[in-house]
């Protein structure tokens, strides 16, 4: 392999800085620029001498000698670094593009859909790990066991890779997923989400059409047949295509406890739960059988998945009081999420808070897809903050407007942090199982 020089603009992205880290590892020499880094980004990139000295984007820092420039989602399209690579030539990729270029003579295993994608990606490479198998990866979360989210080396057969529906860059608006051409696929779900890309149903589905469409002759389609969608993408007249459907794995719930039961009436302890993340272990077991591990091999490994980072993490526990934190924010995933705890909880009382934190879900006219997704909860909760809204220049909601549209006569509405801090501190001694979720921070509580 020979060592190039790299730069990133929007360095300080989630997966934009693991990938700047991976290659670095390669022993390639890697620059980048960005408008604002956050954490814990900016404290990985700063132990790596990554970080930009200054913030901001500085044409100067392109030049010839660089091999590329990899183009960030956060970056704007006007970008004058970007603009100064364009006048000189230089190849420039969407981090999607990059990964592709370097994985054309991998197997390639790509996890798709509205929610699960990340939980499955991590449950298909703990296995892997596990069993010690050579895989690149790329996935959207912190996974136990491995040091960065991106892996990327010349010699490894398999790439196993979360595929989002999101715009790969500013000047390529085509969902991520497209870019990677997989040889085998799982779709896990359709719900409308980045609405502010999507703006229609319509649309966001036909970007799920577009992949199954693009798998090669000889591919593999893995699909969820409960979701109503999905059955219809996942028997597209493909003859050349194998289709391979799943359902939630067979499992009972004993005391807290879930057990998965195999074919032969074993039961295999898990240490995580819900009937989404049943389907989630079903699909990747799938993958895993047409990579090469048996079932006794995966049942081996997935007893000791903990969870990716954020996916229902068990925060605190006593014997009075559970704490999950979850990145859920969409509809489906915040339905999903909630009632998995309540089933695992039956006899404890749930308060479950949701942050409106992303531009679907600030979107007055996306509200409506929230109607009885916390109908779960015994004390529902929603917070939003109207700086969030300004941020991202969304028109203004009210309370009463996120009443509306959850349709849920007990639901507790917040905008400012101090009062949800309060009130949360009041039902500690309340309830038995607290369930926080959002991608964001709720305003930056810290006593839960």
């Amino acid at each position: 392999m020979t060592p190039q020089a790299i730069h990133f603009i929007s360095i300080g992205g989630s997966a934009m800085h693991n990938l700047a880290i991976a290659l670095q590892q390669q022993g390639h020499t890697i620059t980048g620029s960005d408008d604002e880094i956050y954490e814990p980004s900016r404290t990985r990139l700063d132990e790596r001498g990554l970080l930009p000295a200054e913030m901001g984007w500085f044409p100067e820092r392109i030049h010839p000698e660089l091999s590329c420039v990899i183009l960030g989602m956060h970056a704007r399209a006007d970008n004058p670094e970007l603009a100064r690579a364009q006048e000189l030539g230089i190849p420039v990729y969407s981090y999607p593009e990059y990964i592709y270029r370097q994985s054309q003579h991998k197997q390639r295993v790509v996890i798709a859909g509205s929610h699960g994608k990340t939980t499955i990606t991590s449950m298909i490479m703990h296995v892997l790990n596990y069993h010690n198998r050579v895989f690149d990866y790329l996935v959207g979360a912190q996974v136990e066991g491995f040091e960065t989210m991106v892996k990327l080396t010349p010699n490894a057969p398999l790439i196993v890779i979360e595929g989002d529906e999101y715009g790969s860059s500013p000047i390529d608006p085509q969902p991520k997923f497209m870019h990677y051409q997989p040889h085998i696929a799982l779709i896990s779900g359709i719900a409308w989400d980045h609405v502010n890309i999507y703006p229609t149903w319509e649309v966001y589905v036909d970007q799920f059409e577009l992949l199954a469409d693009a798998m090669p002759k000889g591919g593999i389609l893995v699909f969820d047949e409960t979701d109503d969608m999905l059955d219809v993408v996942g028997q597209k007249d493909r003859d050349d295509v194998a289709k391979l459907p799943y359902t939630a794995h067979p499992h009972q719930i004993r005391n807290g406890q879930t057990v998965l039961i195999t074919k032969d009436g074993t039961e295999v302890p898990v240490l995580v739960f819900g009937e989404h993340n049943m389907k989630n272990m079903a699909g990747a077991m799938v993958v895993c059988d047409r990579i090469g591990i048996t079932d006794a091999q995966f049942y081996e490994a997935i007893s000791s998945f903990k969870g990716a980072a954020k996916r229902l993490e068990k925060r605190s526990e006593t014997p009075e009081l559970v704490v999950f934190r979850d990145f859920a924010h969409a509809p489906s995933k915040v339905e999903a999420t909630t009632e998995a705890v309540k089933a695992q909880y039956p006899d404890r009382k749930l308060l479950a808070a949701v942050e409106l934190h992303t531009y679907s879900s600030l979107n007055k006219n996306f509200l409506g897809q929230y109607r009885h997704k916390l109908a779960a909860a015994d004390v529902p909760i929603v917070y939003f903050n109207t700086h969030t809204l300004a941020m991202k220049r969304l028109e203004p909601i009210t309370p009463d407007d996120v009443k509306t549209a959850f349709d849920q006569p007990n639901l507790h509405v917040f905008t400012d942090t101090a009062e949800l801090q309060a009130f949360l501190d009041s039902q500690r001694a309340q309830v038995g199982v607290m369930l926080l979720m959002s991608s964001g921070t709720f305003g930056g509580i810290t006593n839960v």
